[in-house]
């Protein structure tokens, strides 16, 4: 099996169309449950929002076309392969520099033990969120591998304790409530 190759930018990810789309409450509806559980059948999704299920798929083709549905991917729990512990590395890299920190993103997105990484502000430029067997492989992963980075000056570990609770994006009102 091939190497996957990330494509990596320090810009923002762009939209399909120039301006945000307009979404009624039957999208947000949508969009709702496919958050939840993206392999939900077109004739379930449209009885639950109240719509043929022809409307329901030309709708979610919309979406996928003006760019508010991106990706759809399936949820891997890494301890049932093996990856028991997780965490969060604040990153702090130095010197600040377009093609130091473009280098870091590769090569962090390459790591095998990386299942996410966040630009961020604060007082570390990036949160690496790893999966590793046990604390060892995680002390080997930063001291061997990422403390190894020229460019990277300091890291700060926070260990993760089970799975995360996740919550779709949902429409709020123009009072702030949810629809």
């Amino acid at each position: 099996m091939g190497r996957i190759r990330y494509s990596v930018s320090m810009c923002e990810p762009q939209m399909k169309s120039a301006r945000q789309p307009e979404l009624d409450s039957v999208d947000w509806a949508i969009l709702e449950l496919l958050q939840v559980d993206a392999t939900l059948p077109n004739k379930d999704i449209a009885a639950k929002v109240g719509v043929a299920p022809s409307t329901c798929l030309e709708r979610i083709r919309r979406l996928r076309r003006n760019g508010t549905i991106v990706a759809t991917r399936a949820h891997v729990l890494p301890s049932l392969l093996g990856k028991g512990e997780q965490a969060f590395l604040g990153i702090q890299i130095r010197p600040h520099d377009r093609d130091m920190a473009n280098d870091f993103v590769q090569k962090a997105l390459a790591l095998p033990e990386t299942l996410a990484l966040y630009n961020v502000s604060g007082s570390e430029d990036y949160l690496v969120h790893v999966a590793v067997a046990n604390s060892t492989e995680l002390q080997t992963l930063i001291i061997d591998k990422l403390l190894a980075l020229p460019q990277v000056a300091h890291c700060r570990t926070q260990l993760i304790f089970g799975e995360p609770w996740v919550a779709p994006l949902r429409r709020r009102s123009a009072r702030g409530a949810n629809n």
